[in-house]
């Protein structure tokens, strides 16, 4: 965020101290970074539980249900560390935004209401599934991550509802400063939910495989090259493989959606500062002042994006007041890095389905497991910066076109209080998560000696 621009934001702050919206704008986006990528796990991890537990019923498989046991004792872990991370999340949005939710909070009420019914009942069904291995038949067994699967997939939905409510605002009417008819469906299901559903659905899908993949990928390295490990690569790998291309098409529709609805924010995105037709698209670069420098300039590349043609006249930030501008710097930095990481997940995805199709085998070049091994951590800042992207780029609306942030917050004093115990709070539960994840890795070996594969390592695998 720009000096001048966060200057501007926070002289706007009313009855609240700058320091404060600034201490309640950073417990937000730490709270909201900190959750999304477990709410990712707990919306792809099913999927792939799902998939290799069918192939291990299916096939009599032994090893591949050893795999999804000790994948399950880590859903169990991930889904109670973000049960506690939602709840903070929830208390947040009251606490600091009452602007926000005492005036709409009639109008989102419904989402949330939906998303807390799509929570019990992922609970009830994984609690069910955890502690039924021995006492259901198998088949039976696998049915009840259905119900996990089907409502982990609705509570994101509608979470992001309430988010895409945000960026296009509907389903109210006011009258006297006043919310009066409230259409709650008409609010949920409002322009920017299609574009903004998909693409995070897809996003969790992509993050949950690319993870676990990761863990594997590390063991591959290391030369651990057992049926056990290989599988425990291929399922996750594949299924994030699989969804990345959708990704890409998904995060057009969504910039198609911000052409159209919100011109500022994707204005903001691409670095463009005035109107009009043979827009330039910019690759990389730093916006220092009101230029894109040190960036790849392709000619019209925007306009053609947008509207199919050079002519296409896409709006800049000129027609924007000042005042009603989003930090340039930070929003087309997120959007550049959302961008290239997909594109780099999209390669490597590429190259791993090319070498599958030629010879049904992972590439034996060792750089193929190095960069699969940080593909999960590059889909998961992918994931920070479209929320970046997202939030950022709406600024300095709470609600786009009807509420500043800056009137949304809290009056009261004290955030930082709220804000260093939170930094405490997400400490202590960084460190618990990951001890506990560690602890389910120190079993004994999860195969045989003689379940071992002969395929050979990669070339400098060890």
């Amino acid at each position: 965020m720009t000096t001048n621009h966060l200057a501007t934001v926070l002289a706007s702050a009313g009855p609240a101290a700058p320091a404060d919206l600034l201490a309640a704008r950073m417990q937000m986006a730490l709270s909201l970074g900190w959750h999304i990528i477990l709410a990712c796990m707990g919306v792809g991890m099913p999927v792939l539980l799902f998939v290799a537990e069918w192939r291990a019923v299916r096939r009599g498989d032994g090893v591949c249900l050893t795999l999804v046991r000790r994948w399950a004792r880590a859903v169990g872990v991930l889904f109670a560390v973000g049960a506690v991370s939602g709840t903070i999340l929830s208390f947040e949005m009251g606490l600091l935004w009452p602007g926000l939710m005492g005036t709409y909070g009639q109008v989102i009420g419904l989402p949330f209401a939906l998303e807390g019914i799509a929570f019990f009942i992922e609970a009830i069904f994984l609690g069910i599934y955890l502690y039924a291995w021995d006492r259901l038949p198998p088949a039976a067994h696998l049915l009840t991550l259905v119900p996990v699967l089907l409502a982990g997939v609705a509570s994101a939905f509608f979470v992001v509802t309430a988010n895409a409510w945000m960026n296009d605002p509907q389903g109210f009417t006011v009258e006297g400063g006043r919310v009066t008819v409230v259409e709650p469906w008409a609010a949920m299901f409002n322009p920017a939910t299609p574009p903004q559903t998909l693409h995070m659905i897809l996003a969790a899908f992509m993050v949950a495989g690319f993870a676990v993949a990761g863990v594997y990928a590390v063991a591959l390295l290391r030369g651990r090259r057992d049926r056990y490990h290989r599988l425990g690569f291929l399922i996750p790998f594949t299924f994030a493989a699989v969804v990345t291309p959708f990704q890409v098409l998904a995060g057009d529709y969504a910039a198609r959606y911000l052409a159209a609805r919100q011109p500022t924010k994707l204005a903001a995105a691409e670095g463009l500062f005035h109107t009009g037709p043979n827009a330039p698209l910019h690759l990389g670069g730093l916006v220092i002042g009101d230029q894109v420098r040190y960036s790849v300039e392709i000619p019209d590349g925007l306009s053609l994006l947008v509207g199919g043609s050079p002519d296409t006249v896409v709006r800049g930030l000129d027609a924007t007041p000042v005042a009603d501008r989003p930090p340039v710097a930070v929003v087309h930095l997120a959007f550049d890095t959302m961008v290239a990481l997909g594109v780099f997940l999209l390669l490597l995805s590429a190259w791993f389905a090319l070498t599958w199709w030629r010879r049904r085998d992972l590439p034996r070049s060792p750089w193929f497991l190095r960069l699969a091994a940080v593909s999960g951590v590059a889909a998961a800042v992918a994931v920070e910066a479209g929320w970046v992207l997202t939030e950022v780029g709406r600024q300095p609306w709470v609600v786009y076109g009807r509420l500043r942030t800056a009137d949304a917050v809290n009056p009261a004093p004290g955030l930082w209080v709220s804000f260093a115990v939170v930094c405490a709070v997400y400490v202590v539960l960084t460190v618990a998560t990951v001890y506990a994840l560690r602890l389910l890795t120190r079993d004994g070996p999860p195969v045989a000696p003689q379940e071992e594969e002969a395929g050979p390592a990669p070339e400098g695998a060890t």
